[in-house]
C-alpha cells in the first residue's frame, strides 16, 4: 500500500512537471507580449517592470486581426461541414453495398491516406489556376478532397456496428435511401462526426502550406497572416509576441466552449 501510495505521488509530481515544460513557451509569450522591446532583451523570463498594452492595439490593427478570423473561421467552418455531410454518406454507401467495386473504393481511399500533400501540390495548384479556382472555395474544395480519406474510413469503420436491420425498417416504412440515412444512421454517427470534426479543425485551422499557395493576402487566414506578421515585426518582439497572443485566443476560447464534446468525441470515436 505505502509503495502504490509513493509511486502515484511520483507520477504526479512528474505530471506537474511535465506540465510546467509544456506551458514555460506560453508563459514566455504571454509575459513578454506585455513589455516593451528593451525589457524583453533585458529580461526574457521575468514579468514586465511597465506592462503595457500598446503592443496589443498595434498588433491587432497591423494584423488585420477580424478579417483574418474571418477568414479562418469561414474556410473552417464550410470545410468541416462539407467534409463530415459527403464523407458520412460515402461511408454509408461503402459499408451497405456489399461487393468487390466497393471494397475496391474504399482502399482507394486508404491508400490515398498515404499520399503528401507536397508530391501533388505543383499539378493541383497548375489545375486550379487553369479553371481560377485559386481562392478561399478552391482551397475548400481541395480540403474536402484531403480530408475525406480518413474521415470515409471512419464513417465506414462505424457504419459496420450499425444493424442493417435499421435500414430495412425504415424502407418498409416508407422512407427513401437519403431519409434513411439522415433521419437515422447519420444521428447515430454523432460520436464519429464530432471525432471527424476535431481532427480537421486541429488541420485546418492551424494550416499554413495551402492556403499560401492558394490564397492572397485580401484572403489570408490567421497563420498565413501571422508569417507576414512576423517577416514584418521579426525585430519588433514586443508587437511579435502580442500578436501571437491574439492569434492564439480563438483557439483557447474554442477549446474552453468545446471542452466536453472533444473529450467525450474523441474516446467515444476510439472505441469504435
Amino acid at each position: 500500500m505505502v509503495g502504490k501510495k509513493r509511486n502515484s505521488y511520483l507520477l504526479e509530481i512528474f505530471g506537474v512537471l511535465l506540465a510546467l515544460i509544456w506551458l514555460s513557451p506560453f508563459y514566455l509569450m504571454v509575459v513578454n507580449a506585455f513589455k516593451t522591446n528593451r525589457d524583453i532583451f533585458s529580461d526574457v523570463i521575468g514579468l514586465p517592470p511597465d506592462a503595457t498594452t500598446e503592443n496589443f492595439v498595434q498588433a491587432f490593427i497591423d494584423l488585420r486581426f477580424m478579417q483574418s478570423l474571418f477568414n479562418s473561421l469561414l474556410i473552417t467552418v464550410v470545410s468541416i461541414i462539407i467534409i463530415v455531410f459527403f464523407s458520412s454518406m460515402a461511408g454509408y454507401a461503402l459499408a451497405r453495398n456489399k461487393s468487390k467495386l466497393s471494397g475496391f473504393i474504399l482502399m482507394i481511399f486508404v491508400a490515398a491516406m498515404l499520399i503528401p500533400f507536397q508530391a501533388v501540390m505543383i499539378t493541383l495548384i497548375s489545375i486550379f489556376g487553369q479553371v481560377d479556382m485559386l481562392n478561399r472555395f478552391g482551397l475548400i474544395f481541395m480540403y474536402l478532397g484531403f480530408g475525406s480519406s480518413l474521415a470515409i474510413f471512419l464513417y465506414h469503420g462505424a457504419m459496420t456496428g450499425i444493424s442493417k436491420s435499421l435500414d430495412e425498417a425504415a424502407i418498409i416504412d416508407g422512407a427513401s435511401k437519403f431519409q434513411t440515412f439522415w433521419y437515422i444512421i447519420f444521428p447515430l454517427l454523432k460520436p464519429i462526426s464530432v471525432t471527424v470534426a476535431i481532427l480537421n479543425v486541429i488541420w485546418i485551422w492551424n494550416d499554413y502550406l495551402l492556403p499560401s499557395l492558394i490564397l492572397g493576402e485580401s484572403e489570408a487566414t490567421i497563420p498565413l497572416r501571422m508569417f507576414y506578421f512576423f517577416g514584418e515585426y521579426t525585430r519588433q518582439w514586443h508587437l511579435a509576441l502580442a500578436g501571437l497572443t491574439i492569434a492564439v485566443i480563438p483557439v483557447i476560447i474554442f477549446y474552453f466552449i468545446a471542452q466536453k464534446q472533444i473529450i467525450q468525441g474523441v474516446s467515444e470515436g476510439a472505441v469504435k
